[in-house]
């Protein structure tokens, strides 16, 4: 098969287990809090209001270690690179982008290529409501048809938060490095979570 016909394949079948797995979560949100939202792929019109709730962990907190904003062009420009091979979803309501989660290659040598870096930011208007495990249940069913094994998670800390939504959805604590990064003149700690996945599968 043509590289670019796997690739398209590929992103049909995990676009479709989305869509799938998206109605059944979107139902039970809806039920539990009266809200009614919906995740799906992401879409290259989606990357102003992305980058807008990126933008604030950038600018105001040590969560992200990223320290320049991204214009919404630059914002577009690493969905369409990042969404080519791995599943880019977003959470909506009502035409409001909620929160986003993604994945990509956790690091660049070839035998990492099982292992993959996840990535889940919400409107920090948002939060609590149960965004996050949704976004990352629908992950979870999408990655079914990549070839992964290991998902991992790094944290800045503390976070508490963000290390109950992890624990809460399979991950588990594997590091701690102390004082790894520096942003806003405060040194920051970065724990690292994993979870296995797709466990009945041969790999290469």
């Amino acid at each position: 098969m043509h590289f670019l016909s796997a690739v398209l394949t590929q992103i049909d079948v995990f676009h479709l287990r989305v869509s799938k797995t998206a109605d059944i979560l979107c139902a039970h949100l809806h039920a539990v809090t009266g809200y009614s939202i919906m995740i799906r792929a992401c879409r290259p019109a989606d990357a102003g209001a992305i980058a807008e709730i990126y933008n604030y962990y950038i600018n105001e907190t040590v969560i992200s270690f990223e320290q320049t904003p991204l214009s919404e062009a630059q914002m577009a420009e690493r969905i369409a690179k990042i969404s080519a091979n791995y599943p880019w979803l977003v959470a909506e309501e009502n035409g409001e982008i909620l929160g986003f989660a993604y994945v990509a290659l956790w690091q660049e040598r070839v035998a990492y290529r099982h292992s993959l870096v996840t990535t889940v930011y919400l409107n920090r208007n948002h939060t609590g409501r149960g965004l996050g495990k949704a976004l990352y249940e629908a992950l979870f069913e999408a990655l079914t048809s990549v070839d992964c094994r290991v998902l991992v998670a790094g944290i800045a800390l503390p976070n508490a938060a963000s290390v109950a939504l992890h624990e809460k959805v399979g991950f588990e604590k594997v590091a701690h490095f102390k004082d790894v990064g520096r942003k806003h003149g405060q040194w920051v700690d970065v724990g690292y979570w994993q979870k296995t996945i797709n466990t009945d599968r041969e790999f290469p």
